[in-house]
């Protein structure tokens, strides 16, 4: 050991420019047979101030509202995964400014006001479409469904009251009350605006009390129908009901109404992913029971009225399948099935 000391200390002075880890490589090698060691000169003028930097991800798909790896970027500043459930900013962004019917997911700190901000709606839209009471607060966790509207707007005038106005424009007065956040009637004044869910324009005055009620009715069914310019996807989708009469061509948004027995099936007319579900006496702005469907190519069903639903949120269910059964939930005036296509042509439509 003597002279394994004296051979370190000798090539400590021969080599002083050798580093530690060229003395701990000399050592290394002296106990492995003088195996032949390569020293790497490390530059002391290296460091953080003229190392290299890393780089950002550079986005293969240069987009404003989005960053790298699927990100939303929000107003500038929040960032919201782009890819996602229900509620994500994603959903958001493809189904605002749309006839689309969408679902939110409440998150911490939520108001109506800013969801209906998102999505381009008004907060009586919100309020309306999910009989949500005179202050009650939205939780955290509870699933909003999101109706774009069409109905009409009217300015109070001396001597209106809300049913007269309700009245005028065919609307219904409890959704009407609801929509526009009114206890009563004492809370109308001169000049105020309020919008009528559903309702339609006063008939012309070309149309006279001689008129044919039917002649009144085919009127006031154009003047309402909305959505009927989508493509014509002819067979993709089956009758939501076997037997049964059509009682109401188009009218509201691309819809067909079918009479049958209450209790009769109500089955899906494609297959798709059900994105509400709503069975537990909402009033849901006119439609009751009420179930959509999202189709793979990118339309959406809904089935209205039901006196009972037995698909939830999430079910993925292929054409034909038992969804609920047929009822007069909601405002209707008797046992029907309402029946939208929403993104293409109603195909049952005369």
């Amino acid at each position: 050991m003597k002279n394994a000391g004296f051979f370190i200390a000798l090539s400590l002075i021969l080599t002083p420019s050798i580093g530690n880890a060229g003395v701990f490589s000399l050592f290394t090698g002296w106990f492995e047979n003088n195996v032949e060691k390569v020293v790497v000169l490390v530059d002391n003028d290296y460091n953080s101030q003229n190392m290299a930097l890393l780089h950002t991800f550079i986005n293969s798909k240069p987009n404003l509202a989005q960053g790298g790896g699927e990100i939303t970027i929000v107003d500038d500043s929040a960032l919201s995964s782009e890819v996602g459930p229900s509620g994500t900013m994603a959903n958001i962004r493809e189904l605002s400014n749309t006839d689309r019917i969408a679902t939110y997911i409440v998150r911490e700190g939520d108001t109506l006001g800013q969801i209906a901000e998102m999505f381009g709606v008004s907060v009586g839209t919100i309020i309306w479409s999910n009989d949500i009471k005179q202050g009650d607060l939205i939780r955290n966790g509870q699933v909003l469904s999101i109706l774009p509207i069409s109905g009409v707007n009217h300015k109070v005038v001396k001597g209106e009251t809300l049913a007269s106005i309700v009245k005028k424009y065919q609307g219904d007065l409890k959704e009407t009350r609801q929509y526009n956040d009114l206890l009563n009637d004492d809370t109308l004044a001169v000049g105020d605006e309020i919008v009528i869910p559903g309702g339609v324009d006063a008939l012309p005055t070309t149309i006279t009390k001689a008129t044919s009620s039917l002649a009144q009715s085919i009127l006031r069914n154009q003047q309402n129908v909305r959505g009927t310019g989508g493509p014509d996807y002819g067979s993709y989708y089956i009758r939501p009901i076997s037997g049964g009469i059509i009682s109401q061509d188009l009218h509201g948004y691309n819809a067909i109404d079918f009479a049958a027995p209450k209790g009769t099936p109500i089955v899906a007319a494609a297959s798709g992913e059900v994105i509400i579900s709503k069975d537990n006496g909402y009033w849901n702005g006119g439609y009751g029971n009420y179930i959509v469907i999202k189709h793979d190519n990118g339309t959406q069903t809904l089935y209205a009225h039901n006196s009972s639903n037995i698909v939830w949120v999430g079910y993925r269910v292929v054409q034909g399948q038992v969804i609920g059964y047929l009822g007069s939930t909601g405002r209707s005036t008797g046992p029907h099935v309402h029946f939208e296509v929403r993104g293409a042509k109603n195909p049952f439509a005369r």
